[in-house]
């Protein structure tokens, strides 16, 4: 996903470092405008290679998706009433395992919708698993009764979803960031998929431990 956003970052910091080094040859000759200018091209150059290499930085964790995909599988086991083991199985191998109070479980996620400019530059509509969390059929119950979420996203340096809320200017990439969740009864034993498409995330029933998975 990123790696035309690493190119663009090589490419403008040497570029920069290449107007650095004409200004520098130039002051020597004491040719004071031609400095001037090599400059300023410099601190441009230097100035996109940074956007880019932030760009890179903060989009690290999400994924990219263009079509309807299976993001996490979800294992359920009942340990009493109102009480649940959520066992939670990444595509790249992670395996988490969430105790949740509830009848249901919820997952949410944030998701990154491109400008075209950034679509040339490689980017596209991204996700990243945010929280699961228990959740009650009966609204008395979730105002009354124990509540339980948890972190599904990975740590990282940047996070472009916040960043973009605190730097309007990336506006002219970013043309939509959102949150999108879903949620389901849970069963004792049963397996679910969690997908995400282009109209957000969505869960199904797979099947249960004690019978044959749905195809």
């Amino acid at each position: 996903m990123g790696k035309p956003l690493v190119i663009l970052t090589i490419v403008f910091a040497i570029l920069s470092v290449a107007f650095f080094g004409i200004a520098i040859w130039a002051l020597r000759r004491k040719r004071l405008i031609r400095t001037a200018g090599n400059t300023l091209i410099a601190l441009l150059m230097l100035s996109l290679s940074a956007l880019f290499a932030t760009l890179t930085v903060s989009t690290q964790g999400y994924r990219a998706f263009t079509r309807e995909e299976v993001v996490a599988s979800v294992t359920t086991r009942r340990l009493g009433e109102q009480r649940f083991e959520a066992r939670v199985q990444f595509p790249d191998g992670r395996d988490t395992t969430f105790l949740l109070a509830g009848d249901e479980f919820y997952v949410d996620a944030h998701i990154l919708k491109w400008k075209p400019l950034a679509n040339i530059l490689g980017l596209h509509t991204d996700y990243e698993l945010d929280r699961i969390s228990g959740r009650y059929i009966e609204l008395e119950d979730e105002q009354s009764s124990p509540r339980s979420i948890f972190s599904l996203s990975s740590p990282k340096p940047l996070d472009l979803f916040h960043l973009r809320r605190r730097h309007p200017m990336l506006g002219w990439l970013v043309d939509a960031e959102y949150g999108s969740g879903t949620f389901i009864a849970t069963d004792d034993q049963a397996l679910f998929d969690v997908l995400v498409s282009t109209s957000g995330l969505l869960v199904r029933k797979r099947g249960s431990l004690n019978q044959s998975p749905v195809p």
